[in-house]
């Protein structure tokens, strides 16, 4: 408990130091992740993103994903259907707009694991709906979680996330953004970890900075 209680104070003071960053190119990015289990070979995503240009108080996007995968081997080769809502509000000529999209995806992750490195693929298609047009893209993401107290993924374990993903366009342009992300996370038991970290998005030649706060949940809704 003791080290909850220190994880969630540096986390509460990262966000007070963020309150003063509204005028610069650093958001936040509040993330939850629940992956849970309802049957042997099936499990239930579910996704809430609250994006920030700042701190909190200046709402970038609103992420809803969810969807239902299947397990084409035992807790691994995890093939998914999905959809997701996005709300953004976006600034254009300094006046802030808002848009709507729906979108469906279909992904597939695989998992590896080499001495401590935990390494993830993940594979994902999307169909966006836009308001007023409709795009295709693919994304593709190489994971890294790599525990640093104990030699697994356990219990009271501190580890260290990074990732890089890539997205592309069916059409014109091709390239649409990278993101490269570094983290600090603790795994709190065998179903619930937390994340802290930073992320930077390349898109249409500009770089921008996220602080990232993500909470992990694979609690299962069966007993299998």
């Amino acid at each position: 408990m003791k080290i909850l209680k220190t994880l969630a104070l540096s986390i509460f003071t990262l966000g007070t130091t963020l309150s003063y960053a509204q005028k610069s190119d650093l958001g936040a990015w509040y993330m939850y992740f629940g992956n849970n289990k309802i049957s042997k070979k099936l499990n239930w995503h579910n996704e809430i993103q609250y994006r920030n240009f700042d701190a909190g108080g200046d709402l970038e996007q609103l992420l809803i994903r969810t969807g239902i995968g299947y397990d084409l081997t035992e807790n691994n080769n995890n093939i998914l259907l999905g959809y997701g809502f996005i709300l953004s509000k976006p600034y254009v000529n300094g006046e802030k707009t808002e848009n709507i999209e729906h979108r469906i995806f279909q992904q597939y992750i695989t998992k590896q694991k080499f001495g401590r490195f935990n390494i993830q693929h993940r594979y994902r298609l999307e169909e966006r709906f836009l308001e007023d047009d409709f795009r295709m893209r693919f994304r593709y993401l190489l994971g890294f979680n790599i525990p640093i107290n104990n030699k697994e993924m356990l219990p009271k374990t501190f580890y260290g996330s990074v990732y890089n993903e890539i997205f592309l366009h069916f059409d014109s342009p091709v390239f649409d953004r990278n993101r490269v992300y570094g983290a600090l996370g603790y795994v709190i038991n065998k179903n619930m970890r937390i994340e802290a970290g930073y992320m930077n998005q390349i898109q249409e030649n500009k770089n921008r900075g996220q602080i990232q706060i993500g909470f992990y949940n694979n609690i299962p809704f069966t007993k299998n």
